[in-house]
């Protein structure tokens, strides 16, 4: 696939009711190869071309937690720019996860950085986005833990989040939940996410990126029809880029528009 000229301006927003999302663990921009390049981050991000995407392991973890991502290029080679999460002025995201969106495409209504509980720091970022030509969306990303009980408890607090108290609004929820058991009823971690989003699909294989054998991540959408079928982003640079490949996925902004009314499930 051709990549797009840095000169070359960004996409214009859509005229079709859909956007291109996508979620990524980027591994703090170390590759398969052992290289630190937030190069290819970028390269790989112009090639999936999103709208919107969530991305996982964009700060360093342990010390002072800065941004290993190059913004710059990032919006040069993508459109694609930063919704403020850190709480660092040379901070990318929270506990690691960050969203990036289009130039021009939303406004963000609000912005909340969840803690999540758990035998390890881990969090989510929770925005309300108002899109273009669209309704109002809840973009949820998240990175869960490696321990099955802190995933269990993690789900939980998300679920409190998505609801707030209230109905549950047209939601993405997006990330590396670290799960790979979902056809196993007994011992996957994540059956609280079907009270809002249903029985999910099966996912793709996405880690390792090499030669993928689980599915670690997700791309979960609320109301059903929100989201389309989910997909790898497989290219020869995506599979060195990361120890994870892309998901990419098609959200129908309809959807957004005429959301099931009442659903509130926080019991």
């Amino acid at each position: 696939m051709r990549n797009r000229a840095e000169s070359d301006p960004p996409k214009p927003l859509p005229t079709q009711p859909t956007l291109r999302i996508a979620s990524w663990n980027v591994h703090k921009c170390v590759g398969t190869d052992g290289r630190f390049d937030p190069g290819r981050i970028a390269e790989v991000i112009a090639e999936i071309g999103p709208d919107l995407i969530a991305l996982q392991e964009v700060d360093r973890r342990f010390g002072r937690r800065i941004g290993l991502l190059d913004l710059g290029q990032m919006e040069r080679r993508t459109g694609l720019t930063l919704l403020p999460a850190s709480p660092l002025a040379d901070g990318h995201g929270w506990h690691g996860n960050a969203i990036l969106v289009r130039r021009g495409l939303a406004r963000t209504l609000a912005l909340r950085r969840l803690e999540l509980p758990g035998a390890e720091p881990r969090g989510a970022l929770v925005t309300d986005l108002a899109v273009a030509g669209a309704g109002r969306l809840r973009v949820v990303a998240a990175h869960l833990g490696l321990l099955r009980r802190s995933r269990e408890k993690q789900v939980r607090t998300i679920l409190d989040a998505i609801l707030d108290g209230g109905a549950a609004p047209p939601t993405l929820l997006l990330g590396d939940f670290n799960e790979w058991r979902m056809q196993s009823r007994g011992r996957c971690s994540l059956v609280g996410l079907e009270s809002i989003f249903g029985r999910a699909p099966k996912m793709p294989d996405s880690f390792p990126s090499r030669l993928p054998l689980l599915a670690l991540d997700r791309i979960l959408g609320f109301p059903r029809g929100l989201v389309g079928p989910v997909t790898t982003h497989h290219s020869a640079l995506a599979r060195v880029a990361s120890d994870h490949l892309p998901l990419v996925a098609v959200l129908r902004l309809a959807a957004t528009m005429d959301p099931p009314q009442g659903l509130n499930v926080a019991a």
